[in-house]
């Protein structure tokens, strides 16, 4: 039998890497637990912490006497360890632009991560936020950009069937549609079809409950 997963996250629940490992292995159907980091304490510098994730990061997962960081790695490893549904599509053309498209939301874009905070998409603002200046105005119409020429007008999915990389960028659209700024519907529907799933709604609940 193989040795129990744990998960290690941030403490507020609010992190889109710690999110996407938690949304990869709810919806791969892995059990495991997990240990939340609280961040601001700065409890990824703890040594204990850096001796098991290597690098310091959260998330972090660990299987027995094996421990990795970095949220990418984590997915494709879940991906091939374990039985269950695929995290990836099947196709190598599909299975490399999935990983391009989380390859690119998470490099690029920056002045909309800065502009647009992930905390948004779990607590509504107490009050209007500014508009988002020229660099993020930019981020966000090359944004909108490429997820219209990616996402199908009237597909849930980006390659017909769930992957991760439909988490990943409804996460990034979702900075714009939570926060009031336009957004062409079919993309906003996007967004709301991808926050809904069962996976996504476990994590929001988490954030809810830390919060109380």
């Amino acid at each position: 039998m193989s040795a129990p997963l744990m998960l290690y996250t941030d403490s507020r629940f609010i992190s889109p890497y710690a999110m996407s490992v938690f949304v990869a292995l709810a919806e791969k159907g892995v059990p495991f637990e997990m240990t939340p980091v609280d961040l601001g304490r700065g409890d990824q510098r703890a040594p204990g912490y850096v001796d098991l994730s290597l690098t310091g990061k959260v998330p972090a997962l660990v299987q027995g006497d094996f421990a990795l960081a970095e949220s990418s790695a984590i997915i494709e490893y879940v991906d091939e360890a374990f039985p269950g549904p695929a995290l990836y599509p099947r196709d190598a053309r599909q299975r490399a632009r999935a990983r391009q498209i989380q390859a690119w939301v998470r490099t690029d874009l920056a002045a909309l991560r800065q502009e647009r905070s992930s905390e948004n998409l779990f607590t509504r603002p107490s009050q209007p936020l500014p508009p988002l200046t020229a660099a993020g105005g930019q981020a966000a119409e090359k944004l909108l950009s490429v997820a219209g020429r990616l996402v199908p007008s009237t597909g849930k999915h980006l390659f017909g069937a769930w992957c991760v990389a439909d988490f990943e960028l409804a996460f990034m659209l979702h900075r714009l549609v939570a926060c009031g700024d336009p957004v062409p519907s079919h993309l906003a529907g996007y967004v709301h079809e991808q926050w809904g799933r069962s996976s996504v709604q476990r994590w929001v609940g988490f954030h809810e409950r830390q919060q109380t």
